[in-house]
């Protein structure tokens, strides 16, 4: 019988260093099709990207959330966050996700993938959920970033309540919600390298 190892308990994670992230300098909002255009450029050859979507939350009894409102992809240096509202940006995402020869490499993708089916209209492929990897790998539960980050570099990863729960939907996105939704798809593909799976 496989043993089954534990994921570490959110105590435990608050005593560990923070994570390195990627700061606002390293981060690039994509929203017009000129920018779409020179992301497309930059991530077309490109053979491991993390990968995550933001939608806007929805609070009240049978609100519906047309998300994702934005789709983050990242290198090792840079990070690339799609603001979907213009057409333009929407297709080269829609591209991009649809390349299988690039890894996109997430956690807990299955409500990203419905979601941008219904809103893009594709299907994304060489997409790879790490939970998935751990599981395999023994864990007994869903890692997730935080868990993932524990357990490969014995840091912290920070997460702000206040972001995760902010207007994705915004046409101006605070350095906040840039900053976090950058290094959920960064850390991804940290950990993606620490598992040694490229």
């Amino acid at each position: 019988m496989t043993e089954r190892l534990l994921t570490p308990a959110k105590e435990q994670i608050a005593l560990l260093a923070p994570f390195d992230r990627l700061g606002l300098s390293q981060i690039q909002v994509i929203a017009t099709p000129q920018q779409a255009a020179g992301a497309l450029h930059e991530l077309e050859s490109t053979a491991v990207l993390g990968f995550d979507t933001e939608s806007k939350p929805t609070f009240a009894k049978n609100e519906v959330s047309h998300g994702p409102h934005i789709v983050q992809l990242s290198t090792l240096d840079k990070a690339y966050i799609f603001q979907l509202e213009d057409a333009d940006c929407r297709r080269t995402v829609a591209l991009l996700l649809q390349l299988p020869r690039i890894i996109k490499a997430g956690f807990g993708l299955g409500d990203d993938r419905r979601r941008i089916i219904s809103k893009l209209g594709v299907e994304p492929e060489g997409v790879l959920d790490l939970n998935t990897v751990f599981r395999e790998r023994g864990y007994r539960k869903d890692m997730g970033v935080r868990g993932a980050v524990a357990v490969m570099f014995n840091q912290r990863f920070i997460k702000s309540r206040k972001a995760t729960t902010s207007n994705w939907a915004n046409a101006c996105l605070s350095d906040a919600q840039v900053i976090y939704a950058a290094n959920d798809a960064y850390a991804a593909l940290r950990v993606f390298k620490a598992l040694g799976l490229d």
